[in-house]
């Protein structure tokens, strides 16, 4: 009976953190409407989540970790938290200003097939006949989806495309480089001293590559800010950390599903994005897809 009441509560907070997850995109699209650039945007997440990131840290310096850890493995958490936080989100934003929050969160979510085909190139870790299958399956879904907004939206559709799925890139690398150093940090650890690295990124960016205030927005806009930190971020990272834990990875993939299909419909309620049948089909695909990459993967 135990079991089986950790098992739902596990499920609810994995559907929770992939849900606030989702609104991220959603919630960016809506900052953009203030006339605020990708960069500053980016600035107010860190900015709001870095104290929460230093307080994690403080608390975990205070646990001494299992597998000593080297001066080049702290490099390596630095190299990872610039590809898998930095440049990832950077990408993602930037690619919002030019696509739907739905059909980015559709794109974004082929990164388990990058995964594979990283691990097939560089550690010749085999992909089966049905994967193959799968992975085609997915990219024929973006294919659908992609080749529709083309024809609304027109050539910037291709740029905002590009930028995603760059981000999904870079947050693919992360995840299949950085593999080997979880166990020596701890994933909170890790993930935090990744997320610093992440915030000092961005500030030095911010620093160098605009010339405007982060003042005298609207109130709104950090506002929104504040939510896209702690609860599209910091919240989310901890409830799918918890709801593996307590369902393990394999039933969490299952119910990642949900991912697109949450952006969906919190993009069409707060924003008024409405997909073509042919966007819907293809975020199927991408879905029957990724669900069965990422099961079959475990």
């Amino acid at each position: 009976m135990q079991n089986s009441k950790t098992f739902i509560y596990g499920v609810l907070l994995g559907i929770l953190g992939i849900v606030l997850f989702s609104s991220k995109a959603v919630m960016v699209k809506l900052v953009y409407k203030y006339n605020i650039d990708a960069i500053s945007v980016l600035l107010l997440r860190m900015l709001f989540s870095f104290p929460f990131y230093i307080g994690v840290l403080i608390y975990q310096s205070k646990r001494d970790t299992v597998i000593q850890v080297t001066k080049k493995d702290y490099l390596w958490v630095v190299l990872f938290g610039i590809v898998g936080y930095y440049l990832a989100s950077y990408f993602d934003f930037m690619g919002l200003i030019y696509i739907k929050a739905s059909l980015e969160r559709i794109i974004l979510f082929v990164y388990p097939t990058i995964v594979l085909v990283l691990n097939k190139v560089f550690f010749k870790k085999s992909i089966s006949f049905l994967q193959c299958a799968a992975i085609l399956l997915t990219y024929l879904g973006i294919v659908f989806a992609f080749w529709d907004e083309v024809a609304i939206s027109g050539f910037e559709t291709y740029i905002g495309g590009a930028f995603i799925l760059l981000s999904a890139i870079t947050y693919a690398s992360y995840l299949v480089g950085s593999g080997w150093l979880i166990p020596k940090f701890g994933v909170v650890k890790f993930t935090t001293y990744a997320m610093l690295v992440s915030c000092l990124c961005v500030f030095i960016h911010y620093g160098f590559a605009t010339q405007t205030s982060l003042y005298g927005y609207p109130w709104q806009v950090y506002f929104i800010g504040f939510l896209i930190a702690i609860v599209a971020t910091v919240i989310p990272s901890y409830l799918v950390s918890l709801s593996i834990k307590m369902i393990d990875s394999s039933n969490f993939a299952i119910i990642a599903g949900i991912g697109p299909i949450s952006t969906i419909i919190l993009a069409a309620i707060f924003l008024g994005e409405i997909l073509t049948l042919m966007q819907l089909f293809g975020a199927l695909l991408v879905i029957v897809g990724i669900l069965f990459v990422s099961v079959k993967k475990k």
